[in-house]
């Protein structure tokens, strides 16, 4: 457990299935714990608005801990810091389960995300490297997405039958990631004897936010990354709307079921990155990137479960297609100037702005009464157009 693994690690190696496994139960855990506990509101008789709240709170913690994670991440064995994450989350879990506010327990949940998130992904530039750090992540996003198609169902059609079940088994996958956690290789942390006092570790994070955002290539990257998971936590809210609205299906599982189906896309387009695109043509993801809003505009339209079936399929492709290449970009730059786990570490405090201002935006207008197919089709429609922006300053550059 102690040993060190070479760079150059084959991505089947000991450790890497360790962490695919790891990843695969947390983000299970992750997304059926969402739709468990968006059901223990509604059960509760929670406002509509409230339910993006939710999602807030747990992305409010990235933001919070930003500075200190990335830190964390590259002072310690990264796979124990994982454990320690996932170990918050089996808390935060068990704390719902048990009566605690569920706000209050998702941002126990969301706290170990954000620790989990640098060193998730900084372990894969120290397990391997080069173009098979793309095909890692490609493993990476495959389990992650696998994770989201099964977990999001398992955490609707669970929640339909008992909402406590659907929470139980939230935090007994959690449980398993806490063990998958020890079978990682105990790697030499990255870059210990950091100073712990509050402004050095503030200073070294907005220093290396600075190093990053200042560099046209990790720039390119941050930005493409940021719109994307602003635009996907945001959908998934936006779906639990749309289908009693659209279709006139009232259940819990039916929404799980449209996540799932992007899902399945996801899997297949990050499969297609990691064969077709390198580090040296990354530009090549932005079609798809331009395609994700296309698509949800014309989705957002949609009256029929088959058409709305596949629309989600082709988004997912786009999706997996776009962002793959994107964070190995940023890994592997990131790596050799900032940390692996401090360039994750700011990659996560753009991404999570960018929901929680998208999430925002998203509650303000359900609250205030605008037609859930009114915001679906402006939000597609201005994805494309921020993307189609963002592809025309990198050819310029």
């Amino acid at each position: 457990m102690s040993e060190s693994v070479p760079t150059n690690t084959s991505i089947w190696s000991k450790g890497m299935m360790a962490v695919t496994a790891a990843q695969f139960l947390s983000a299970f855990g992750d997304n059926a714990l969402l739709f468990a506990t968006l059901a223990l509101l509604k059960s509760q008789f929670y406002p509509d608005w409230s339910q993006p709240i939710l999602q807030m709170v747990f992305v409010g913690a990235y933001i919070i801990f930003a500075p200190f994670v990335g830190q964390v991440a590259d002072s310690f064995a990264k796979g124990r810091v994982m454990m320690f994450a996932n170990s918050l989350k089996l808390l935060g879990a068990a704390s719902i389960c048990f009566g605690v506010n569920p706000f209050i327990g998702y941002t126990l949940v969301g706290i170990g995300a954000a620790a989990y998130s640098p060193a998730k992904y900084g372990i894969l530039g120290e397990l391997t490297t080069g173009d098979k750090l793309v095909k890692a992540n490609g493993l990476m996003e495959a389990s992650t997405i696998a994770a989201i198609l099964l977990g999001s169902m398992a955490g609707g059609v669970l929640a339909d039958w008992h909402v406590l079940a659907a929470l139980g088994v939230c935090a007994v996958m959690y449980g398993g990631a806490v063990i998958a956690n020890l079978f990682i290789p105990k790697l030499p942390a990255a870059r210990p004897g950091q100073s712990w006092r509050f402004t050095p570790m503030t200073a070294s994070f907005f220093n290396a936010c600075r190093v990053l955002w200042r560099n046209g290539e990790t720039r390119f990257s941050l930005l493409g990354t940021s719109m994307f998971w602003g635009a996907g936590v945001t959908l998934r809210f936006l779906l639990v709307l749309w289908v009693p609205t659209a279709l006139g299906i009232t259940d819990n599982a039916t929404p799980t079921y449209l996540n799932a189906m992007v899902a399945v896309g996801i899997v297949l387009g990050a499969g297609a990155a990691a064969k077709l695109v390198t580090l040296q043509t990354v530009a090549r993801c932005m079609p798809a990137g331009i395609l994700i809003g296309v698509v949800v505009l014309i989705f957002a339209l949609q009256h029929a479960l088959l058409s709305a079936y596949a629309l989600l399929f082709l988004m997912g492709i786009c999706g997996g297609f776009f962002v793959v290449p994107l964070n190995a970009l940023l890994q592997e730059r990131g790596k050799h100037t900032v940390g692996a786990g401090n360039a994750i570490a700011v990659q996560n405090l753009g991404e999570n702005a960018a929901m929680l201002l998208m999430l925002g935006l998203y509650s303000l207008a359900v609250k205030v009464g605008v037609p859930v197919v009114g915001i679906g089709v402006g939000f597609g429609g201005l994805f494309a157009l921020a993307i189609t922006g963002l592809w025309i300053w990198q050819r310029r550059r």
